[in-house]
C-alpha cells in the first residue's frame, strides 16, 4: 500500500500539504500492523485504508486545532448538540456510532474499519496446511 494508492481510492485525503506523504505512510505502517490479512483477504488493502484515513482524519482536525491556537489532540465526541444565539442543532449519534467502538467512533473511516473487523473477527479460522 503506498501513499498514492491511498489517494486514489480515497481522493479527499490527495492534499499533500495536510497529508505528506511521511505522514500517509507512518498511517499505513500502523494500518498495516492492525489488519490480519488471513481474515480480511481479499478486503485486506481497503482495511489497511480505514484504519489509515481514520488516522489521517484526526491528525487533520489536530493540525487545524494547533493552527488557531487551540489544543491539538483535545478528544472529543460526536456533535450531540450544538446552539448559536437562537439557532440550535443536534444529532443522533447513537445512529452512526457502534456499541463499545470508543476510539473509532471518532471519524466515519473508523465506525467502517471496526464495523467491518468485527466480521471478519467474529468465529473461528481453519488453516489449511
Amino acid at each position: 500500500m503506498t501513499p498514492s494508492q491511498l489517494r486514489s481510492d480515497f481522493p479527499e485525503f490527495a492534499d499533500v500539504t495536510i497529508y505528506p506523504d511521511s505522514l500517509v505512510n507512518m498511517w499505513l505502517t500502523v494500518a498495516n500492523s492492525l489488519v490480519n490479512p488471513i481474515r480480511w483477504a481479499e478486503l485486506t488493502d481497503l482495511g489497511i485504508e480505514l484504519a489509515a484515513c481514520h488516522h489521517l482524519a484526526i491528525s487533520a482536525k489536530d493540525q487545524l486545532a494547533a493552527s488557531v491556537g487551540g489544543v491539538p489532540g483535545e478528544v472529543k465526541g460526536p456533535t450531540a448538540s450544538k446552539s448559536v444565539d437562537k439557532v440550535s442543532v443536534s444529532y443522533d449519534t447513537s445512529a452512526v456510532t457502534l456499541t463499545d467502538a470508543g476510539f473509532w467512533n471518532m471519524t466515519s473511516y473508523g465506525t467502517r474499519f471496526l464495523g467491518l473487523a468485527r466480521m471478519f473477527g467474529a468465529g473461528g479460522l481453519q488453516i489449511n496446511c
